[in-house]
């Protein structure tokens, strides 16, 4: 089943909060981010949670900046909270960030990360994550997503058809996306669908280049 949903967090102290799942696959995910990503530059993490994605790539990759983000001020938060304990020189401060608002606090990228975001979003979110990515990054630049997607050729695990039903039973604008329809959209919007990588617990890593 998909790993990822602000409803599994758990407080850690005060104002940091926990997910399971960001400490079990968060291995994984860095890598394929040691593939995918720049050498340099600054990642703009969309929709960052708990907040602990972005302290353990920042340390993971010393040679990138990384700016979180998070609609939910709660999360935001919880990503400075997380961001204080770790001290790192390469982690920004977290800024609020919807990702369907037509300006973003941050007007430039060379990378743009989002983690378990489509499926406990609104499908004008996912419209809103490519429409942003699209004003922020340079030619060649990466799109890069992760969790429970759809796609076609993959038969879907009856774990994840049982995750977008309990998801839809909370929210009917949730639910888990597929990646060609998503594809179609980013394409139209300038970018290519270059690659994607299997993942543990049903879930997928998706490549897009600007």
């Amino acid at each position: 089943m998909g790993d990822g949903g602000r409803f599994y967090e758990r407080p850690l102290a005060a104002v940091r909060r926990s997910a399971p799942a960001a400490l079990r696959n968060r291995e994984q995910i860095a890598k394929v981010l040691s593939e995918w990503l720049p050498e340099h530059g600054l990642v703009l993490e969309v929709a960052s949670g708990t907040g602990e994605h972005a302290t353990f790539f920042a340390e993971r990759f010393p040679q990138l900046d990384w700016q979180p983000s998070d609609v939910d001020e709660g999360a935001v938060t919880s990503i400075g909270a997380w961001c204080a304990a770790t001290v790192l020189p390469n982690i920004r401060e977290p800024v609020r960030l919807d990702a369907v608002d037509r300006r973003w606090p941050i007007s430039h990228a060379d990378a743009v990360l989002s983690i378990n975001m489509a499926h406990i979003s609104p499908w004008a979110s996912s419209i809103g994550l490519i429409d942003g990515g699209a004003r922020l990054l340079d030619p060649g630049a990466p799109l890069i997503l992760y969790g429970p997607w759809l796609k076609n050729e993959i038969p879907t695990a009856p774990s994840n058809v049982a995750f977008d039903e309990d998801l839809r039973a909370r929210n009917p604008e949730w639910g888990l996306r597929n990646v060609e329809a998503f594809a179609d959209l980013a394409e139209a919007r300038g970018f290519m669908f270059e690659a994607f990588r299997q993942m543990p617990a049903n879930n997928l890593m998706l490549l897009f280049r600007r």
